[in-house]
């Protein structure tokens, strides 16, 4: 932790650290510290002595954030609570964690691609519609502004019926979108393989991307490029 600190240089003099697992002492620590955001890493790995269990159980995890949430109500005090997943997406453990807390923020990237993203799942007080894009710097987590890129690729096809393959946005949306295409704008796209993709391993289910699909594929098939200066609603 002391190197990664030292090396993204984001330790100031308030920010402090503890090394410890025991819920007791962590409490009497967060409430004499007069502390206004506190850090849990990880929620598996913290034990309430009296509750006799291994840590990461469903027990001692209910135990545990019951009393993060009762310190926190009490002292005004905003905790985040890590809860590292399994490979199949759910939390390590128990999903008790989920069903207690007021908000679930996933963190998740992929091997592949250099962005992490940030999801709300659960809100108590506002809306999940949001996401948050970050890459990894030698200077840690830095924010993504240009969110979404759209590519698309239009080519002769050399089989009996062209290819369509869409990567990060629903296949069957791509395929009425190019149907659309065809029937109202005149662009005969049957004898064109096309392909499209949400770059950066990104996923998109929002409908307000379909008319930016349709202009990449139009300027694809058209050799055009769009201008950078144009905004597509």
């Amino acid at each position: 932790i002391k190197m990664r600190a030292e090396r993204i240089g984001v330790f100031e003099k308030d920010m402090l650290l503890l090394c410890d697992n025991d819920m007791d002492n962590i409490e009497r620590v967060i409430t004499k510290s007069n502390a206004s955001v506190v850090i849990i890493d990880s929620i598996q790995t913290m034990v309430v002595e009296e509750v006799g269990s291994a840590p990461g159980t469903v027990t001692q995890v209910r135990e545990v954030t019951a009393r993060l949430m009762q310190v926190a109500k009490q002292y005004g005090i905003a905790i985040f609570i890590v809860g590292h997943v399994t490979k199949e997406g759910n939390v390590a453990g128990p999903r008790t964690l989920e069903h207690m807390v007021d908000s679930v923020l996933y963190f998740e990237g992929d091997r592949n691609h250099g962005f992490r993203i940030l999801r709300g799942v659960k809100n108590r007080f506002g809306s999940t519609n949001e996401i948050g894009v970050f890459t990894m710097t030698e200077k840690g987590l830095e924010e993504v502004d240009n969110l979404v890129e759209l590519q698309a690729l239009v080519c002769q096809t050399n089989f009996n019926m062209p290819r369509r393959t869409s990567v990060g946005i629903d296949y069957n949306r791509v395929n009425l979108i190019l149907a659309v295409m065809e029937k109202r704008v005149g662009m005969n796209l049957w004898g064109y393989d096309a392909y499209v993709n949400i770059a950066g391993g990104m996923k998109v289910n929002d409908t307000a991307v379909d008319l930016g699909v349709a202009f990449a594929i139009a300027s694809s098939m058209n050799n055009k490029v769009v201008p950078s200066d144009t905004m597509i609603i």
